[in-house]
């Protein structure tokens, strides 16, 4: 067989790259935003610059960099059970649970084991957490994908709870711990505002992470477990074990996150200040676009941090309401989602 020529070969690559469903996806997201902007008679022209600048430029990278750590953790808080074919749905659950545990180690302690005890203590509130889904779905027939969401449920209200009553900063009548010990804080990068230590500690988990999954023995067993049990079963992988281990690691994920926003500014929990930004489907949609393949979550996390980060100043210079970018965002995972079943009645129709 002759081997393809160079101008063949950068065709057949570019021809993927093009055919990508993260790339169709994306371009299909943008199509339908611009035919909406232009029905309210927004220039889009004027829009999607405004929407880089607010994100990258006008010194607002630092905030964008500062947002992109705890949706880049939830990514992979979502993506780790992926690929063992679980969701993991209760990242709210993990993020909350992960954030109260940490400010309260924090303030129990005085900071006694510097930021390291609470980080651990969210680590393993979340871990747990997310583990008791796999004896529901093992023990119970109950899919991981509705027992971590109604998992989340309970642990976010108990959170607000912590928070509002026994964790309560007194004579405030606000729904949030006391400022937490200086010696529990992270480390700020540089005199910085926003960006902590939490940065490059999300990103080497994250390399480890992508190592792990293409580089070891237990990455390619969930990868086999994720693209089809029963062989991986009939391989001698301990199938429920496997299960189990990567719900709790994107727990880990979760619950670390929750403890990272918590230990920064404005250093307290705050009720409901985890869950609001929507971490958790933002996560969701990343992963999607990137179509469940590692290597692609950091990038596709990265664009649609911009999106969000970038979406206030869209609204002050263009007029374009920031909520736009949440409708990216859900034209993606809808793209995303036809695309796949498309493929899924093409390859049975082949068979």
């Amino acid at each position: 067989m002759t081997s393809l020529k160079p101008d063949a070969r950068a065709r057949a690559v570019a021809r993927r790259i093009v055919t990508a469903p993260a790339v169709v996806s994306l371009a299909g997201a943008l199509v339908l935003t611009t035919l909406v902007m232009l029905a309210v008679g927004v220039d889009p022209s004027l829009a999607y610059p405004a929407l880089l600048r607010g994100a990258l430029l006008d010194g607002n990278l630092e905030y964008t960099l500062a947002a992109y750590v705890p949706t880049l953790g939830m990514a992979v808080a979502f993506a780790i059970p992926l690929r063992a074919g679980e969701f993991n749905l209760g990242g709210d659950g993990q993020l909350a649970l992960g954030g109260i545990t940490a400010a309260a180690l924090a303030l129990f302690t005085g900071g006694a084991g510097s930021f390291v005890v609470p980080l651990v203590g969210a680590v393993v509130a979340g871990g747990l957490l997310a583990g008791l889904s796999a004896p529901l779905h093992t023990r119970l027939g109950i899919p991981a994908i509705v027992s971590t969401l109604l998992l989340s449920a309970p642990a976010v209200s108990l959170a607000s709870y912590l928070a509002r009553f026994p964790l309560a900063e007194q004579g405030t009548g606000l729904a949030q711990t006391p400022l937490l010990p200086d010696a529990a804080r992270l480390p700020s990068l540089g005199g910085s505002t926003y960006l902590t230590i939490g940065l490059p500690l999300v990103a080497v988990l994250t390399v480890l992470w992508l190592l792990a999954d293409a580089r070891t023995v237990p990455g390619y067993e969930i990868r086999a477990l994720g693209a089809n049990r029963e062989f991986a079963r009939y391989g001698g992988v301990r199938v429920n074990r496997l299960a189990a281990l990567t719900l709790a690691a994107g727990g880990a994920f979760g619950g670390l996150v929750g403890g990272l926003i918590v230990l920064g500014a404005p250093y307290r929990f705050v009720d409901g200040a985890l869950t609001a930004p929507g971490y958790t489907f933002t996560a969701i949609a990343a992963v999607l676009l990137a179509a469940g393949r590692p290597p692609a979550v950091p990038a596709a996390m990265a664009l649609l941090t911009i999106l969000q980060a970038g979406g206030q100043g869209m609204e002050r210079e263009a007029g374009v309401p920031s909520q736009l970018t949440q409708i990216v965002q859900g034209l993606i995972i809808v793209i995303v989602a036809v695309a796949a079943v498309a493929k899924a009645r093409s390859s049975g129709r082949r068979a």
